[in-house]
């Protein structure tokens, strides 16, 4: 057992990220573990860009309004102290509402390295779209 110190906050890679996201590593699996975390803040209106992930991801919700949405037009808001997990290869992104930050654990498993399928920013209207189909 050991302390790991706190790695200093990141701003997100702006080539996967919409607005201003802050990142703070919390764990790097080493073989045989496999587990990525990161708590990741997102401020009114940020977002990630569409993406997958190999074996799954679970976002926690910390704080905050956020929405998780998918390419079928599903979308889940998320509150503080809900929990989301989207499946190996599904096409998501997830991020503050247009009025409130958000803050999530982001928990994945890497596969060979590779824990995430980065593709193109979520537009502005899918966005509002899942507003929309979120205040239903």
């Amino acid at each position: 057992m050991k302390l790991v110190p706190p790695a200093p906050t990141a701003k997100a890679p702006t080539e996967r990220f919409t607005g201003d996201v802050y990142l703070n590593p919390l764990h790097n699996g080493e073989a045989p573990s496999r587990l990525v975390a990161a708590m990741v803040r997102f401020t009114p209106g940020a977002r990630t860009n569409w993406h997958s992930h190999p074996l799954g991801q679970t976002l926690h919700c910390t704080d905050g309004i956020g929405l998780v949405a998918t390419r079928d037009g599903s979308v889940i808001l998320m509150r503080a102290g809900d929990t989301v997990h989207t499946p190996p290869g599904e096409e998501h992104w997830h991020g503050a509402t247009q009025d409130n930050m958000m803050c999530h654990l982001a928990l994945v498993e890497h596969d060979n390295g590779e824990s995430a399928t980065w593709l193109e920013p979520v537009s502005e209207q899918a966005y509002e779209a899942a507003h929309a189909q979120a205040s239903r």
